[in-house]
């Protein structure tokens, strides 16, 4: 069976000493509540060790918001998939819809971040996701299905098996719009039709699919009701432990 999963995106947000007492607040929170889900938070680098040292990695799972597309070498700033998994995280966001709009990454980069992520013990949550003009002009449908296929569908059916897959509707994302319900099932359902008809239909009733469109305490239960909508990568909400634990108590 699929994992209920609520997965927080920091993103550039929190010094460290932020990040350390919002994650213990987490953490602390989930130890008084019995959340029927999993969660996990995904920080910046550099505050992976030190939020590590203050949560307890087997109630509050702990990711990275990104790792290179190379093993190591010259290539200053980068951070690679074996340097994320040595700080004790588990998790890595890849193909989040900023660091496809800012920083250029294509299916191909992708494809080799999703390589080393796998090889390296880390379960990426991967994003996918049409702009406006693409959900507008009625081409989402192809949009997310060449995402899907261009990055991921090379793996075998024991390495999707790890994938945890995000659709975020990129308009509506620090927008304030939010998909209705019925709009992200629709994806959902979609979704998990095309990685049936890749891998077969177990393979894709055991994937976990997240919302990453504005869910927030006040929509989260309406979202995660939908059979396909398995929860929620969160942005904003993440960065306050009770409206997230709000988004976690949705369920």
């Amino acid at each position: 069976m699929r994992k209920n999963i609520v997965a927080g995106n920091w993103k550039m947000n929190t010094t460290v000493p932020e990040g350390v007492k919002l994650a213990y607040d987490v953490n602390c929170a989930l130890k008084n509540a019995q959340p029927k889900c999993d969660v996990i938070i995904a920080v910046p680098f550099t505050h992976l060790v030190p939020v590590k040292m203050h949560i307890d990695t087997n109630i509050l799972g702990l990711g990275a918001e990104n790792c290179a597309d190379h093993t190591k070498g010259a290539f200053t700033g980068e951070v690679s998939a074996a340097m994320v998994a040595s700080t004790g995280a588990s998790y890595v966001i890849l193909g989040h819809s900023e660091r496809r709009q800012y920083y250029g990454e294509t299916a191909a980069t992708l494809k080799e971040k999703v390589g080393l992520a796998l090889e390296n013990g880390l379960k990426p949550i991967f994003c996918v996701g049409e702009v406006l003009a693409q959900r507008e002009d009625g081409s989402y449908f192809d949009v997310i299905k060449a995402q899907l296929t261009d990055s991921l569908f090379d793996l075998s059916a024991e390495d999707f098996g790890k994938i945890i897959l995000a659709y975020e509707p990129v308009w509506a994302i620090g927008t304030g719009k939010t998909a209705s319900a019925d709009q992200a099932e629709e994806i959902h359902a979609f979704i998990r039709k095309l990685v049936t008809e890749k891998y077969g239909k177990q393979v894709a009733e055991d994937t976990t699919i997240l919302y990453g469109g504005s869910c927030k305490p006040s929509n989260a239960k309406e979202l995660f009701a939908k059979p396909d909508v398995d929860g929620g990568l969160i942005g904003g909400a993440a960065l306050k432990a009770d409206d997230f634990m709000g988004i976690v108590n949705a369920f």
